[in-house]
């Protein structure tokens, strides 16, 4: 436990000083700029990229003079201390690595006033005065000891960051020939030409053409050099892109302005040959800000009541799925309502056999535990205070939901109640299906193509 102790005003004599050091970091840039209001990226990190001098001595002279007053109110005066006026001339900026000492040293007292009148100077690790000034504070007529408060961590959390990282990884590899399945409207078709420009996809687009151009027109997107396939309406799209892939034409596939049971009832169609021994199923792959690590919701939009059976299922392409994207051994949530076998509810009952199956090796590749609750998967607190021990508990990676209703509601809570962005992909056919909501920003869809890419260029040891 660390004590605040202050210096109440009979106390302090000319000449008294007290110091303390910091190190600026590029995330106290990002918490200033929040703080400011200029929550640019680009403007920020431009102005340090050019040593624009005038920008970073105000943004850095912010922080200098915070620390200034984190001395006046932590320890001379300290505690009780208020601020009456500060003069303060910042001299030069501050770099990011840079270690800093700051000083408040005292030059006068007003015995009318009560107030104290302190040179204060923040000095670099080269020795060169960054800021110099003053300040006047009316100190604490009393002695005041207090217990130091422990200020949480803060992230600066940029959305659709996890997605960025994935696009990332994609360095390098061949893009996928991926049919985009009725792009007609300039949501659907903007992603798959941007998706393009990053080498993710090679789109080629099935549907209506007059449509397609129509909706190229409306977004202001250029289709030269663009393949398009020209079928009638939204059903023959589905049909003409799943054959591509079962033909090998086309290694994805990539939903546009179509229902999902439509994309899917052509997937499943005999004739397209993409049917493998493994059930189907999808994954929500979340960039969910509140938590450290990248998660994955399965199955929220495919199997509405699955059994034992079609869980196994769904848990491997899950699994596959976080092996193919960088993790090499994922933890899996089986998640129910309690954390207790309960005879009463069969996803209790399935949970735990499923994390029996894993133990004889029928699900491999991950780390198992269920049935657990949505707290106990997520937070290690909650788990802790439950009285869960277990390697998954508050660490999970993937959460298998025991039915589709569950996994929806979940996944939309986590959407608009959490800032979570969502992508999703469909597993277990031949090929990936990039299978998002038409409410989807561009960004969760361009990391579904970067899911997609992954996992075929890695997963399946392809040739990048």
């Amino acid at each position: 436990m660390t004590l605040l102790i202050n210096h109440p005003f009979a106390e302090i004599k000319a000449g008294d000083s007290a110091t303390l050091s910091r190190t600026l970091s590029a995330h106290d840039i990002e918490l200033f700029a929040i703080m400011s209001g200029d929550v640019n990226p680009a403007n920020v990190d431009a102005a340090y990229a050019a040593g624009d001098r005038f920008h970073q001595i105000v943004a850095h002279g912010m922080w200098g003079g915070a620390l200034i007053s984190t001395l006046l109110g932590t320890q001379l005066p300290g505690p009780g201390t208020i601020l009456l006026h500060q003069s303060l001339d910042f001299l030069a900026p501050v770099a990011v690595g840079d270690t800093v000492d700051v000083t408040v040293a005292v030059e006068a007292k007003d015995p009318l006033l009560g107030s104290v009148r302190l040179a204060c100077t923040v000095v670099n690790q080269r020795r060169e005065t960054v800021i110099a000034g003053s300040a006047v504070v009316i100190a604490p007529r009393e002695k005041i000891t207090r217990e130091s408060v422990s200020l949480p961590q803060a992230e600066v959390h940029q959305a659709g960051g996890g997605y960025r990282k994935l696009i990332a990884m994609t360095a390098g590899m061949a893009p996928l020939r991926t049919a985009v399945v009725h792009p007609v409207d300039a949501a659907a078709l903007g992603a798959a030409v941007e998706a393009a420009k990053l080498g993710l996809i090679v789109p080629v687009l099935v549907g209506p053409k007059h449509k397609i151009v129509a909706a190229a027109a409306a977004g202001g997107f250029e289709l030269a050099g663009i393949e398009i396939v020209d079928v009638e309406h939204s059903e023959a799209a589905a049909e003409a892109a799943a054959v591509m892939a079962g033909d090998g034409k086309v290694e994805a596939l990539m939903k546009g302005t179509l229902h999902t049971d439509e994309l899917m009832r052509a997937v499943l169609m005999p004739e397209a040959r993409l049917r493998t021994g493994r059930r189907m199923s999808h994954v929500f792959a979340i960039d969910a800000p509140g938590y450290p690590r990248p998660l994955f919701i399965t199955d929220a939009a495919l199997n509405v009541t699955p059994d034992l059976a079609a869980k196994r299922d769904i848990a491997q392409n899950a699994i596959d799925l976080a092996h193919a994207l960088g993790i090499a051994r994922p933890r899996m949530a089986v998640l129910c309502a309690v954390e207790t076998v309960n005879p009463a509810m069969p996803s209790t009952l399935d949970a735990a056999a499923l994390c029996k199956m894993a133990e004889r090796g029928q699900i491999t590749g991950a780390v198992l535990d269920g049935p657990l609750a949505f707290d106990n998967a997520v937070s290690a607190e909650a788990a802790l205070i439950k009285g869960i021990i277990s390697p998954v508990a508050g660490h999970a990676d993937i959460l298998l939901v025991p039915d589709v209703e569950a996994g929806n509601m979940l996944a939309k809570q986590l959407e608009y109640l959490a800032g979570a962005q969502m992508a999703g992909i469909v597993l277990g056919a031949r090929v990936p299906v990039i299978l998002t909501s038409r409410a989807d920003p561009t960004l969760a869809r361009l990391g579904s193509c970067a899911i997609a890419l992954l996992l075929v260029r890695r997963h399946k040891g392809e040739p990048s």
